[in-house]
C-alpha cells in the first residue's frame, strides 16, 4: 500500500531550468569581452560547486557564484553597473511566474484525492515556499518540506519522522541522482520522469542509474495508471 506520494518541485511540477539557463546566458553576455563563452560557463559551474557547502541550492546560490565568478573572471574590473545587472537577475528569477507543466495538475488533483501528497524540495525556503504558492498547486499538498540535501539519510530521517515505511513511500522526480537513487537505496519506489534539460550536477552515468530499480515515465500524465498498478499489486 501506499501512504504517501511525493514530488520533486523544479522541472518535475514547474518549470525551472529554463530561468537558470537564461539567466546564464545573459551572464556570459555580460562578460563576453573578457573570455570565450565556453570558459565562463566552466568557471561558473565550477564555482557553483565549491559554493554548494557554503550556500547550498537554489537561485540565491546561483547568483551568489555569478557574482564571485564575474569578479574573478574580470580580475575584479567588472563595474558596480554590472554587478547590479547580476542582481536584477536574481530579483527577476525569484519573481518569474510559476508555469506547472503539461499534465501536472490533473494529475496531482486525481491523485490528492485518494492519497495524502507531499513536495520535497532542495533550495531556499522562501524561495520554493514562494513558487508553491504562485504555482496554484499548493491546495493539493497536504505537506511541504524543503531540505539542504537529498541523500538516502535524509529521506530516511523525514520518513521517520512522518511514521511512514519506504516501501509504502513513492518518490516523484525529474532527477536520477536527487530523486530517484537516494529513495531506491532505502527501499522506497521512485518514478523517474526526464525533463528536458537537466543541470550537470544532477548527472548520473548510466551504469548506476541502471543498479537501481525504478520507473520511468515519458510525461507525468501516464502517472496515475502506475500509481493505480502499484496499490492493485499490493493487495
Amino acid at each position: 500500500m501506499l501512504e504517501l506520494i511525493a514530488f520533486d518541485a523544479d522541472d518535475t511540477l514547474w518549470h525551472t531550468e529554463s530561468l537558470y539557463s537564461d539567466a546564464q546566458s545573459r551572464f556570459v553576455k555580460l562578460l563576453a569581452e573578457y573570455h570565450p563563452r565556453e570558459w565562463i560557463e566552466q568557471r561558473l559551474y565550477a564555482t557553483e560547486m565549491a559554493n554548494l557547502r557554503y550556500y547550498g541550492y537554489g537561485i540565491k546560490s546561483f547568483i551568489l557564484s555569478m557574482i564571485e565568478s564575474s569578479i574573478e573572471l574580470t580580475e575584479g574590473r567588472i563595474t558596480g553597473r554590472e554587478i547590479q545587472q547580476v542582481i536584477d537577475l536574481a530579483k527577476e528569477m525569484l519573481s518569474a511566474d510559476v508555469r506547472p507543466l503539461e499534465q501536472v495538475e490533473s494529475t496531482v488533483s486525481r491523485l490528492a484525492e485518494r492519497y495524502p501528497l507531499m513536495i520535497i524540495t532542495k533550495g531556499d525556503l522562501i524561495d520554493q515556499e514562494s513558487k508553491v504558492a504562485r504555482s496554484g498547486l499548493g491546495g493539493h499538498f497536504k505537506h511541504v518540506e524543503i531540505v539542504s540535501d537529498k541523500t538516502p539519510q535524509s529521506y530516511a530521517a523525514l520518513l521517520a519522522r512522518y511514521n511512514v515505511r519506504p516501501e509504502n513511500f513513492l518518490m516523484v522526480g525529474n532527477s536520477l541522482r536527487s530523486d530517484i537513487l537516494p529513495v531506491a537505496a532505502i527501499g522506497g519506489r521512485a518514478v523517474y520522469v526526464p525533463y528536458a534539460v537537466t543541470w550537470a550536477h544532477e548527472a548520473v552515468d548510466a551504469e548506476t542509474a541502471g543498479a537501481a530499480s525504478f520507473v520511468q515515465l515519458e510525461h507525468i500524465g501516464q502517472l496515475v495508471a502506475v500509481v493505480e498498478k502499484m496499490t492493485d499489486d499490493s493487495h
